[in-house]
């Protein structure tokens, strides 16, 4: 049986998700860029959450998965607008859980709805890393052609070959978080891999300087990598998720 659900959106669009209906704070898994809602982590998550009985949300982005969307008009105010809606169709307080893009995702919407938030927690996060990690990676050429024809095409391992667009890296300048202080009233709970390569970890002192407002706490876990996703990261990461949801039930 598909247990898929829709969000429809104004445009036409849609996202695509999957729930488990349980007590408390719901918990909202999301994702990276190019990734999925059928990954470890989400799934892990999905499981703990019918072992413990929490309300679970994870669903795909725009032009993700499952969900609809050309990539091409993908950016990050996109991803935002539609993780505010699917908020916005829940009730009660969340728990978001970002990793990777997901976690600027995340810091953008405890901007837009800090009232509906119980706690966070991130996951090898990665704030306005078009601008900071992957428009300075990029070879000259690749630049070049997004300046001058609109979009290049890139093949990563991990995530395939795929078009970056100009408008995307513009878009996102839009959303910058770490330029100024970032209030977010709730817990936040950081999980960092020491020998992630794709987000360095030493990036996350400064999200830490700039969250302001709440408790902020750190993991950083020797040898863990950007997917964080071994039996003992796992445990890491669900522990982090329950300890933010009891510290919510003041809030329910």
């Amino acid at each position: 049986m598909d247990d898929v659900e829709r969000l429809d959106r104004p445009d036409g669009e849609f996202l695509a998700l999957k729930r488990v209906r349980g007590a408390g704070p719901t918990v909202v898994w999301i994702g990276g860029f190019r990734s999925d809602m059928e990954g470890t982590k989400a799934l892990a998550l999905e499981a703990a959450a019918r072992e413990g009985g929490w309300n679970y949300v994870r669903y795909d982005h725009f032009a993700h998965g499952r969900s609809s969307g050309d990539w091409r008009k993908a950016t990050i105010g996109r991803w935002r607008e539609d993780a505010v809606a699917l908020i916005d169709s829940l009730d009660g307080p969340v728990v978001p859980v970002g990793s990777s893009m997901g976690g600027w995702v995340a810091l953008l919407l405890a901007r837009a709805r800090p009232d509906r938030l119980a706690g966070m927690v991130l996951v090898n996060p990665a704030p306005d890393f078009t601008e900071d990690l992957m428009w300075p990676g990029l070879a000259d050429h690749e630049r070049q052609a997004i300046l001058r024809e609109g979009e290049t095409l890139v093949v990563e391992e991990g995530l395939g070959e795929y078009v970056l667009t100009r408008r995307m890296f513009e878009e996102a300048r839009d959303w910058l978080v770490l330029r100024g202080p970032l209030p977010v009233a709730a817990p936040v709970h950081i999980l960092q891999g020491r020998a992630d390569d794709v987000v360095p970890w030493r990036r996350q002192s400064l999200l830490i300087e700039r969250l302001t407002g709440g408790d902020v706490s750190l993991d950083l876990i020797e040898g863990g990598d950007h997917r964080l996703s071994t039996p003992a990261d796992l445990a890491r990461l669900i522990e982090a998720v329950e300890r933010n949801r009891r510290s919510s039930s003041t809030m329910s």
